[in-house]
């Protein structure tokens, strides 16, 4: 599978890489009726360029126009306003941006490169997270209303994945790597750095959460041979696998007493696609095809998931509600689903 594998995470600890990868947004629980709409990139398979899109109940939104490079990595609908966060190439370095109901805003000037990975609207406030390289490192960001908060030195590789807003406190999840060590799981509270893993082994995280008292961050460490797909419950962790094969933990949203996780682990042959629900898993897809959750969204009794299974040619985007599968492309180009947001 060409666009989720978990190296693509673990290779921004060295260079910065292109922006087709798989991200994580924080979806919460909505109840009533909902429209489902999910975010992310049709590829251009070669002469075609990448487009920015999302689906609202499988209907596409087409957020580029085709003649430049465009992703989109997160999506949240306020009201009747559909807010998706990602960014575009100006032909030589992508550009961060978000668009609202359609309408594009730059947050980058497009003189390095850099990337949006996920989303918050608190109130009249726009938070987008990512990171922009220096010419040297990536450095770990977010943008408040298109204003830069810069949350690493720059003297080492960091990036952040995911923002959470709870009342006046900004938390960020990502990692960074530091000299002669691996990369750190870590998440970032109004800039204060706190480390959930030791530099001992490679570790990320993907997704956070904030829940009254209680943070919830989920990602992934290397146990030696395999990577662990994991979460930390105010920095205690919780492994979700057992370590006998490679798996990473994308996203995570808390209902109630229930703590859902979406991610992969490597199966017999391929990466299958599944969540964790309190630790017990589900599967969402058979193995028999690569496949990974990106995304994962709690409406009611509803579970949903957005994210990418390979098909006999290419990748298709994609989310399954209640673990039935809804396919969002058809299969000729290869696509991802990297976010998810349901609205009543």
């Amino acid at each position: 599978m060409q666009k989720i594998l978990f190296f693509t995470t673990l290779l921004l600890a060295i260079v910065f890489v292109s922006c087709k990868k798989n991200t994580t947004v924080d979806p919460q629980p909505v109840p009533g009726s909902k429209d489902v709409y999910v975010a992310g990139t049709e590829y251009g398979n070669g002469s075609l360029h990448d487009v920015a899109k999302y689906w609202k109940n499988g209907t596409a939104v087409n957020l580029s126009d085709g003649t430049k490079d465009a992703f989109a990595e997160a999506i949240i609908v306020a009201g009747t306003d559909v807010y998706v966060a990602g960014g575009e190439s100006n032909g030589t370095k992508n550009v961060v941006k978000y668009w609202k109901n359609g309408t594009a805003f730059t947050l980058t000037d497009g003189t390095k490169n850099a990337f949006a990975q996920a989303m918050f609207i608190a109130g009249a406030d726009v938070y987008v997270a990512g990171a922009e390289n220096n010419g040297f490192f990536n450095v770990a960001k977010y943008w408040k209303n298109g204003t830069p908060v810069t949350l690493s030195s720059g003297n080492y590789n960091e990036v952040a994945f995911s923002i959470f807003v709870a009342g006046t406190d900004v938390y960020v999840a990502g990692y960074e790597t530091l000299s002669g060590s691996a990369s750190i799981a870590k998440y970032w509270k109004n800039g204060t750095a706190i480390n959930l893993t030791d530099g001992s082994k490679i570790a990320g995280a993907q997704s956070i959460v904030v829940v009254g008292a209680d943070v919830y961050v989920c990602g992934y460490e290397y146990n030696g041979a395999h990577n662990v797909a994991k979460y930390w419950k105010n920095g205690i962790p919780v492994s979700l696998t057992d370590g006998t094969k490679n798996a990473a933990a994308q996203s995570i949203v808390v209902a109630g007493t229930d703590v859902y996780v979406t991610g992969y682990e490597f199966g017999v042959a391929r990466d299958a696609a599944k969540y964790w629900k309190n630790g017990t898993a589900v599967n969402l897809s058979d193995g028999t095809k690569d496949a990974a959750g990106a995304a994962i969204a709690v409406a009611g009794s509803d579970v949903y998931v957005a994210g990418v299974e390979a098909n006999a040619l290419n990748d298709i985007a994609k989310y399954w509600k209640n673990g039935i599968a809804t396919n969002l492309t058809d299969g000729t180009r290869d696509a991802i689903a990297n976010a998810i947001f349901v609205a009543n």
